[in-house]
């Protein structure tokens, strides 16, 4: 699934394709945001870390992966 986290003071957001379900991460980002935990962590599904700190988290977008990818490395 794909979640869309976006960082505050930062015109990019970051996309982050996860193995995790909709629930776990919702789970996650709720830590963060409350105060349990001070950083939100995300493991993409290549392996990938993405380390955002708690309070600079704006929003985050969970919604479902694309199934249908545009290339020609399918």
């Amino acid at each position: 699934m794909e979640v869309r986290i976006g960082v505050a003071d930062s015109g990019r957001e970051l996309v982050v394709t996860s193995e995790l379900n909709p629930s776990e991460v919702e789970t996650l980002v709720a830590d963060a945001v409350s105060g349990k935990s001070s950083v939100l962590t995300l493991v993409d599904a290549k392996g990938a870390r993405f380390v955002v700190p708690a309070g600079r988290v704006a929003y985050v977008e969970i919604g479902p992966q694309d199934s249908r990818k545009v290339g020609f490395g399918a």
